[in-house]
């Protein structure tokens, strides 16, 4: 499949935490109708190169553009809601920061779409599975044409897991993109279209999933 146009872009974009280096100056392109593989050992930048895409963390060099009228949902690892909210709270919440006409509606359908409970628990008290599906519920909120998912389906059991992944699907079906966080080989070789390799905070490979199978093991070392 030949490449789509830019829907987002990082120019040498680069974070430090003091003196420790989080990202060396990265370039990269997330393109329409593509599924990206973040890939590389604990500490190689994965987090903090999503976390800057998404717009949470201020870069310490470079910039990241969005292609006008692009909306970003984003999945980080940890839970990303208020703890002493309910999943229903978080959803209207956000839905309303996110300036949707009826959050509580879209809080109604994020719900029942990944089933999550609907009683007075607040969000913290949730099962680690359950505080991620509300996590990806937030991240859906306003049909965002781009997703960036960090290690998404590690706390999910098998259905959500294929639910997420027809979600995914059906985003790049429609000219959409989604960049995904990773140390599942199985969701690299059934999801991805490209793969983005990190390691000690610089990008060592971006290349397609075919191209990523032909280069040897010790590259990546």
């Amino acid at each position: 499949m030949s490449a789509g146009a830019a829907l987002l872009r990082a120019h040498g974009v680069a974070r430090r935490f003091g003196r420790e280096l989080g990202l060396a100056a990265t370039d990269l392109e997330v393109r329409e109708a593509e599924t990206v593989a973040l890939l590389g050992p604990n500490g190689a930048g994965k987090s903090t190169l999503l976390t800057l895409l998404a717009g949470a963390l201020e870069p310490s060099a470079g910039r990241v553009e969005r292609r006008e009228g692009v909306h970003v949902g984003w999945a980080p690892q940890r839970p990303g809601h208020y703890g002493r909210l309910t999943p229903r709270e978080n959803l209207e919440l956000f839905a309303r920061l996110e300036g949707g006409p009826d959050p509580a509606a879209a809080a109604a359908r994020q719900l029942a779409a990944f089933e999550l409970p609907d009683g007075g628990r607040a969000s913290g008290s949730l099962s680690v599975g359950n505080r991620q599906r509300l996590n990806l519920a937030i991240a859906l909120l306003g049909d965002p044409l781009v997703l960036l998912l960090d290690e998404p389906t590690a706390s999910l059991d098998p259905a959500h897991r294929r639910r997420l992944w027809e979600l995914v699907g059906a985003l790049r079906d429609r000219g959409g993109a989604a960049v995904f966080a990773t140390q599942n080989v199985e969701e690299v070789e059934g999801h991805a279209d490209r793969v983005v390799v990190l390691r000690d905070g610089r990008l060592v490979f971006d290349g397609s999933a075919a191209e990523y199978e032909r280069e040897p093991a010790e590259l990546f070392a």
